[in-house]
């Protein structure tokens, strides 16, 4: 595909090719991300964040890949901080802010509600996350993660093996992350949720007529020797109440005794984070800490390196980034 000038909106804009593209740039953007270089290719650009639903790591790492490469970076947080709570359509909201902007990223509760804002826009945008909709980036970086993990111990995405844990219902990155694991070939899916946030029949369906295997289950015991287990927090915020979401938390708890016992040696362990820590949920025990097949933090690392990539291409310097490159004059102990 072509980047430049374009919306980054649904995995169904990938291919093989092209993901292996946004992959080899973002490998190339790890000297700037570890601060061994640093690069001003967007210096003067603005990056418009616009973040109308609760979220930490992702606003942040769009904000820090934007400002790696030279930009500066925008914010607005929260629904009632905008003019959407008067009544302004996500049209002329768009129109607005494209209008200061040079690349917009953006969440939004509701599904479908980025492609409708980027109808308005002048510049890029680049889905953050809309509702339990999609969540393109992080399925890339998540697929980045599990090619980096495997690779580890010579396995490749093809033929792989994949567990995914928790609330697939509503969970925008499984349904985003299987979607893209469509393109790939003999990969072998295990689904284990309650029947009642089981994987959408549109998901599954979708999985099932690109050649892959599928089990659904509702059990962890025995369901977990996979290459990789990818865990997933109860998504309170989709429920209509935290008494309905509290009826599953917690169900589905994975410490370091249970992974010994039913999990292969090497099992890499993935969580789109944050991980609920909370006594009643603990979804991800924290004993698994010291676990090297713990890879939540090299995968939040790695979202960093691939949205890097999305700005150089979307913005048309992927083949400029070095031309700008300059000294790190500060202490910085990344490496470490």
């Amino acid at each position: 595909m072509s980047f430049t000038g374009e919306h980054i909106l649904s995995v169904h804009q990938f291919d093989r090719d092209s993901i292996q593209q946004i992959f080899q740039i973002a490998r190339n953007m790890a000297p700037y991300a570890s601060r061994q270089k640093r690069t001003k290719v967007l210096e003067g650009a603005i990056l418009g964040n616009l973040f109308f639903e609760p979220s930490t790591r992702t606003r942040v790492s769009f904000g820090c890949a934007f400002n790696l490469l030279g930009g500066e970076v925008r914010e607005t947080t929260g629904m009632e901080s905008s003019a959407l709570a008067k009544g302004e359509s996500l049209f002329d909201t768009a129109r607005v802010i494209s209008s200061y902007s040079d690349v917009i990223a953006m969440r939004h509760p509701q599904a479908g509600s980025v492609a409708e804002f980027a109808l308005g826009s002048r510049v890029p945008v680049i889905n953050g996350g809309d509702g339990a909709n999609e969540h393109p980036t992080q399925a890339l970086l998540d697929l980045f993660t599990i090619e980096r993990e495997l690779a580890a111990s010579g396995l490749t995405v093809d033929g792989m093996h994949i567990a995914m844990v928790g609330d697939l219902k509503h969970g925008r990155t499984v349904h985003s992350l299987s979607k893209l694991l469509c393109l790939f070939k003999n990969i072998r899916f295990t689904l284990i949720a309650p029947h009642a946030l089981a994987m959408p029949d549109e998901i599954t369906g979708a999985i099932e007529t690109a050649g892959h295997q599928v089990t659904i289950t509702d059990t962890l015991e025995g369901n977990l020797s996979a290459d990789i287990v990818y865990q997933t927090r109860i998504q309170e915020e989709r429920f209509s109440s935290k008494e309905e979401a509290n009826l599953y938390r917690g169900k589905f708890r994975l410490n370091q005794q249970i992974y010994t016992r039913y999990c292969k040696s090497n099992t890499v362990i993935m969580h789109p984070l944050p991980r609920d820590s909370r006594s009643d949920a603990n979804e991800l025990d924290n004993d698994l800490n010291l676990n090297p097949n713990l890879a939540i933090f090299r995968q939040a690392d790695n979202g960093v390196l691939v949205r890097m990539a999305l700005f150089a291409l979307t913005l048309g310097v992927a083949d400029k980034v070095k031309d700008y490159e300059c000294a790190v004059p500060w202490f910085s102990n990344k490496n470490a």
